[in-house]
């Protein structure tokens, strides 16, 4: 069964293309950089909530703060991995300041197996970057997003 999720990727040109990416939450992405980043994003369940209806559910969610208005153009859907498929919008962030968030949280038990739950922030961070540290940060599976955005805006 393939599980879908749909994100909204912010861009701007700063003066050169940047687009706004968070950092994981939780105990394993701790000391991370490189592939510990992703676009925020979430599951949704089709034909009960729309792509991008769910996109922007989750932006609020992950990073606490509406997302800009303006237009939402869809990148189309990615294979994240094999059994998990993404829907990505783009959207034009110029003015939209990396601050001010209040991240959602998870539950899970920490340390493993100790039968004790801890809260973690969904990701612990979100910041502008450019194209080539966003390669770089993103996990593997939405990398082909960022140039799905070149595409579109070339």
């Amino acid at each position: 069964m393939v599980a879908w999720s749909a994100g909204l990727l912010l861009y701007r040109r700063h003066p050169g293309l940047e687009v706004l990416i968070a950092h994981m939450g939780g105990p394993f992405w701790a000391r991370k950089d490189a592939g510990a980043w992703s676009i925020p994003k979430g599951e949704f369940e089709p034909g009960a909530e729309e792509p991008r209806d769910a996109a922007r559910r989750e932006f609020v969610e992950e990073l606490g703060l509406e997302p800009p208005a303006g237009e939402w153009v869809e990148l189309g859907p990615f294979a994240a991995t094999s059994s998990k498929k993404l829907i990505v919008f783009a959207s034009d962030g110029t003015g939209f300041e990396a601050s001010g968030f209040v991240f959602g949280e998870f539950e899970m038990e920490w340390p493993p197996r100790s039968g004790r739950r801890a809260s973690f922030p969904e990701v612990d961070r979100a910041e502008w970057t450019d194209l080539d540290a966003a390669r770089e940060r993103l996990v593997k599976g939405q990398r082909p997003v960022l140039d799905a955005l070149e595409h579109l805006l070339a």
